[in-house]
């Protein structure tokens, strides 16, 4: 499996389009108002749930084939290399888990929306800015020591303030988010007027939330030049030798009767 590189691409340009998309369909049906919604409330009205939450899920798994690769690479270097091995420890096998975590929260965001199953969705939300930034850390760590085998210390410089950027807004995005929900005194969150009350808390989270979503997406993008320089195999499949044995002991009846058909005319 060669051009691995086009991963990271594709998860970028999927995830932007599926963003910008669903805000600018939101908008002209009249779901959301213009100034800076949450990232989710665009998609909270069909259609544009409908196409938010297909594309969401195809980018999900786009995004963990994208993890799942990065681990086999420090897993290869790891093994060439005894240095990077001891630093690094089970650090790579844990971040890998955590970002497949950060993708399960992803699908459930698009699944369930607000308005239907709001503890559901602030769970995946949880899940998706919490554990990704947590795996945006490791995968930071993790920069700094694989050079100079892989990487260049200024693409680990860049991941350490991506990470740095994840974690002040999506804190911000918490705090300003549920202070916002408390001073709220409109009918639909969806559209939020400066007279409903808590107006600059939800302008200033829904904008971290859009921030956290582009640096999520940027994070991902540095991966590209690393995974130009790999190839990934086919998985192996290997047959159980001792279920083929018992198998290739059992009698079977034919299934179908080689006996001639007799032909009336």
């Amino acid at each position: 499996m060669s051009n691995l590189y086009l991963l990271p691409i594709s998860v970028f340009l999927l995830f932007n389009f599926t963003f910008i998309g669903t805000y600018i369909a939101a908008v002209l049906q009249g779901h959301v108002v213009p100034t800076v919604p949450y990232i989710s409330d665009a998609a909270t009205y069909s259609p544009e749930s409908c196409v938010f939450g297909q594309f969401i899920n195809i980018g999900c798994v786009l995004l963990g084939i994208t993890i799942y690769v990065r681990y086999r690479q420090i897993q290869e270097l790891s093994f060439r290399h005894s240095d990077v091995r001891q630093a690094l420890g089970r650090c790579s096998g844990i971040g890998f888990w955590i970002g497949i975590g950060s993708c399960l929260g992803i699908s459930i965001v698009g699944n369930f929306q607000e308005t239907n199953v709001r503890i559901v969705h602030y769970v995946g939300a949880f899940l998706s800015f919490g554990l990704g930034t947590v795996y945006f850390w490791i995968q930071s760590y993790i920069s700094y020591y694989i050079q100079p085998y892989m990487g260049t210390m200024q693409k680990a410089n860049l991941r350490m303030a991506l990470s740095v950027v994840c974690t002040v807004f999506f804190m911000i995005v918490a705090v300003t988010g549920v202070i916002s929900h408390i001073l709220f005194r409109g009918t639909d969150p969806r559209k939020w007027y400066p007279s409903d009350g808590g107006w600059e808390y939800h302008v200033a989270s829904s904008i971290s939330e859009w921030i956290v979503a582009t640096a999520f997406c940027f994070y991902v993008l540095t991966f590209t030049d690393e995974f130009r320089t790999m190839q990934l195999d086919h998985p192996p499949v290997k047959p159980n030798l001792i279920l083929l044995e018992i198998d290739s002991s059992r009698t079977y009846e034919p299934v179908i009767n080689d006996a001639p058909v007799a032909v009336i005319s």
